[in-house]
């Protein structure tokens, strides 16, 4: 009985980290495809992003409920009580990234003059360095890799100086080109929703760091 209630644990556990990595493998596509559809003012792939966030709110409720049912049922300790717990938050972290992509491919529509306006051409590598932090983090839970997870800490500093340089960037761009105001302020809002994607990897990161050795990385400076 004690074997059979190991085993079912475990292939609970194993669920819970499946759900986990299918929701990050969507928030990272997400990611991807509100970028490709903001730079190419593809209107129809923005509505993909935005239509496919519902998925992600499913899968968040799916690991809400199966980590209560975990808690309640199986009353774990220790590391396992840290994992049920990590799984729990960052499902609600990944939802929140989700979130910022679907934010992002809502701007498809707003942006005139693609083609003269150099501020766009920047934002690709910044997502490219949010997106990979999202699937590094992401790895690292489901390797329960807490050096990997300092990786990703350490990593979100670039993602915020590119935004800082972003910023700069259209500030100036506005005050040389009026005209290019409206446009340049939902890039500045898509800028802030990568930083703040950034910020969403770095506190999964940590999660995974105290789900592996039951401690957060407060050495390493944000």
């Amino acid at each position: 009985m004690v074997d059979h209630t190991v085993k079912a644990f475990d292939e609970d556990i194993t669920r819970l980290r499946g759900l986990i990595a299918e929701m990050g493998g969507l928030a990272e596509l997400a990611i991807q495809e509100a970028l490709e559809a903001l730079i190419s003012g593809d209107d129809e792939l923005g509505q993909q992003v935005v239509a496919r966030d519902k998925k992600l709110d499913m899968l968040e409720s799916e690991v809400d409920a199966m980590a209560v049912r975990l808690l309640a049922l199986r009353a774990p300790m220790a590391g396992d009580l840290r994992e049920i717990i990590a799984a729990l938050k960052i499902a609600g972290v990944v939802e929140r990234i989700g979130d910022y992509a679907k934010n992002i491919a809502k701007r498809v529509g707003r942006i005139e003059g693609r083609s003269r306006f150099e501020p766009l051409t920047l934002l690709p590598a910044m997502g490219e360095v949010a997106a990979e932090m999202v699937h590094d983090v992401l790895t690292a839970y489901a390797a329960r890799d807490p050096v990997l997870a300092r990786e990703v800490i350490e990593r979100d500093a670039k993602v915020d100086a590119f935004y800082d340089s972003l910023f700069r960037n259209l500030v100036s761009h506005m005050v040389e080109n009026p005209a290019t105001i409206s446009s340049a302020a939902q890039l500045l809002f898509v800028a802030r929703n990568l930083e703040r994607i950034g910020d969403h990897a770095t506190n999964v990161a940590e999660m995974v760091h105290f789900a592996a050795v039951g401690s957060y990385p407060t050495d390493i400076e944000r």
